[in-house]
Parts: C-alpha cells; structure tokens; sequence
C-alpha cells in the first residue's frame, strides 16, 4: 500500500511512524501535492495551534489539495479539527470538509465546574458507528491531549466526555477523523490505524 502522512508545521508526525511501524506499514513523509494525490491512503495528523497551521497549508496550496482528495483520509487531534469548517481557536476558518465547528473547553463550562484545560490523558469513547471502530469494543479508552473539541453533529461517529458530550471522531464521504491520538493509544490505537487501512474506502 502507498500510504503517505501529509507534512506541515504540526508535531506528532514521528510517533504516528512509530506507530505504523509497530504494525508492519510503511509510510512516506511528504508535502509534496503529487505524491499525496498518488497515495492510495492518506494521513493527516498534528499537534499544534489551527491558524498557524492553516496559514501554512494555504501557503503551500495543501488546503486546497487536501479538499480535493478522493482516497481514504484520517486527520488526527489537530489533522481532524482543520477538516471541520471553523475553530475558535484565533477564530480560523478551516477545511470545511465536517460542518462541526471546533470549540474551546473553557467556553464550555459549567458556572463553578473546576476541569483541567487541556484534557490529557486516557478517556473511553462511546456510540461507535464507522467501519473505523471495527472490532473496537464500547467504551475503550484512548489517549487525549487537547483543549479545543468538535461539537457533535450530523458527521459524529464517536462521541467522548470531558466537560460536555463531543465528537471523539467523525466521518464523511471518504474523510475520517479521531480526536485522540491511535498512535498512542497502545492496543486500541493499533487496531484503529488498522481498520483505517484495511477496512475504510
């Protein structure tokens, strides 16, 4: 299979390497708009803060190719919160590819609720529905590291709880995306990346 990882100024790229290592898949590391257009399956991860990365992807003309792909996607953490249309996160228009908007924690609260912002750590997610959690019981755990989360919506195909009921993961034509991070998410995680591999066309 040619799986190429999208590259651009957002971390976790190497552990999402590691992780497919760990599964006997290889991947290519590429900002390059042909070789992603080639990919038979394409991932888009990232750790980072969304104007800043949007900026780059517009200014590399990523934006725009990431749109138009046709072959399997997964966006991770950030790679998922571009795909929806809007993050408050310094107030950025995004991919658009889910209509959820991407919210901030601290919004959220409840008058006199005390909760960590960023979530980080493990968190079970729940009401799976996508060929994406294949053979991924209810109420796994997973790893968290974030502070802004995508509303639930039409596109929600794994919710999750901290504050408030969010989407832990979405899907849309060939578009998946997970709020947590597979790669680091030991077993689960493993089983994830694979689905996405084997089972989402």
């Amino acid at each position: 299979m040619n799986l190429a990882i999208i590259k651009y100024n957002a971390g976790n790229i190497q552990s999402v390497l590691y992780a497919l290592e760990r599964i006997g898949v290889a991947a290519a590391v590429t900002d390059d708009t042909e070789q992603i257009s080639r990919a038979d399956k394409v991932i888009f991860p990232g750790v980072g803060e969304a104007s800043s990365a949007m900026r780059y992807l517009k200014e590399r003309n990523l934006d725009q190719l990431i749109v138009g792909l046709k072959q399997p996607v997964l966006g991770i953490c950030l790679g998922m919160q571009l795909m929806c249309r809007y993050s408050e996160e310094n107030e950025v228009s995004c991919l658009g590819i889910f209509e959820e908007e991407v919210r901030f924690f601290g919004n959220a609260g409840v008058a006199g609720q005390r909760t960590k912002i960023p979530q980080i750590g493990w968190n079970t997610i729940y009401d799976l529905k996508s060929p994406l959690f294949k053979n991924v019981p209810e109420r796994s755990y997973v790893y968290f590291v974030h502070g802004y989360y995508a509303a639930l919506g039409k596109d929600t195909i794994a919710t999750a709880d901290y504050i408030l009921p969010y989407s832990a993961g979405l899907h849309k034509d060939n578009f998946y995306g997970v709020q947590f991070h597979p790669e680091k998410s030991a077993g689960t995680g493993d089983r994830i990346l694979k689905n996405f591999l084997e089972h989402c066309n």
